[in-house]
């Protein structure tokens, strides 16, 4: 397959991004639909055709060679294993939990073309969030979740076959649960998988179902779970616990994960722009002119503030080290602080004459 195969949208509506978006926009639309349409976490149909589709769109933008090229009206018959190449697939997935080996085994072998490999499936990805201030997020917090999930059937150990029984191999497919068909086209190798339409895709077929589980082989429940948000984490951020998702479609195999989404409640005190945070201040005029002192919040309490002599609307004032944790444990964030002028729309006789004799005073 290649990446004009995936799909005939504009690669810029595809990440929902201008034409002319700076490299860290991209990545960050390509980040923000990768968590929506990943295929192990996503429930939509066509999860993993948009994901295909998101996947080309970021590798061709992401590359200001392949970017170019393509703007310039053409970039097709380039495999997926070109395009993903040049890309650091560990800092762009590391902190998303994704898999990005290109071989049979991972995330991009198994969607391009891979084959899957040998051994039971693993579990499907389970997602919920948890909402936090921003002071929790300067400091870090341990929140409990509630995970919905399933968990294999205790009587039937997961078979779906009732005590005494085992299911049988579906012998259409072999057991694999799918059809593989492969068609080579000039230097390209298209694969088709299909799902056996007989068994459903489970490989196998169960005669007597598990009584307690009508022959699912997981039942429902929920589980709470401690999870630890580091300090500077940002809003969108997914993290990944291994082995809390749902129970593995093949008996012995692996439970997939769970990822809990952090969302980072609005905060009326600060913008938040990663690790610094952003105020307005609003002055009077005389302020602004002969300076002052101004109180502002900060996420340890308020300070006073010196607003220089002769300060003009819009100019930014800077308080070192008062922003949040960043990210990556390397320091801290600053806060800005804007500062706008006000201009009075009404004065009193006194003050006409004040602004009067100030302005005959300019002109002189």
């Amino acid at each position: 397959m290649t990446a004009h195969d995936v799909g005939s949208r504009d690669y810029y509506e595809v990440l929902g991004v201008d034409r002319d978006a700076t490299a860290e926009e991209i990545k960050d639309a390509f980040r923000e639909l990768a968590l929506r349409y990943h295929p192990d976490r996503s429930t939509e149909p066509d999860a993993e055709e948009r994901f295909k589709e998101i996947a080309a769109a970021y590798a061709v933008l992401s590359d200001p060679e392949r970017r170019t090229t393509y703007d310039r009206g053409g970039f097709a018959g380039v495999s997926f294993e070109d395009l993903f190449g040049g890309i650091d697939l560990e800092d762009l997935f590391g902190d998303m939990g994704f898999g990005f080996d290109l071989g049979g085994g991972g995330l991009f072998g198994g969607l391009f073309g891979g084959r899957r490999p040998r051994g039971p499936r693993p579990g499907r990805a389970i997602e919920t969030s948890v909402t936090v201030s921003l002071d929790e997020v300067a400091s870090g917090v341990v929140r409990t979740v509630e995970l919905p999930h399933e968990i294999t059937c205790g009587t039937c150990n997961g078979s779906g076959a009732a005590p005494d029984s085992q299911p049988r191999q579906c012998m259409h497919c072999g057991g694999t649960g799918q059809h593989v068909a492969e068609r080579t086209e000039e230097r390209a190798v298209f694969r088709q998988i299909t799902i056996c339409a007989h068994c459903g895709g489970k490989g196998t077929f169960i005669d007597t179902p598990c009584p307690d589980c009508a022959g699912r082989g997981t039942q429902r429940t929920s589980s709470r779970l401690e999870i630890t948000i580091p300090a500077g984490t940002e809003s969108g951020t997914a993290l990944r616990v291994a082995g809390h998702g749902e129970p593995s479609p093949d008996p012995g195999g692996p439970a997939g994960d769970a990822y809990v989404i952090v969302r980072v409640a609005p905060d009326p005190r600060f913008e938040r722009r990663g690790a610094h945070l952003w105020r307005a201040e609003t002055i009077e005029v005389a302020d602004a002119a002969l300076g002052t002192e101004i109180t502002s919040p900060t996420l340890e309490g308020t300070v006073r503030v010196a607003v220089p002599p002769g300060t003009q609307p819009g100019s930014i004032l800077r308080l070192a080290g008062k922003g949040l944790p960043r990210a990556d444990g390397r320091g801290l964030g600053d806060l800005y602080v804007a500062i706008d002028v006000h201009v009075p729309t009404t004065l009193d006789p006194e003050q006409e004459q004040l602004y009067e004799a100030l302005r005959s005073h300019d002109a002189q």
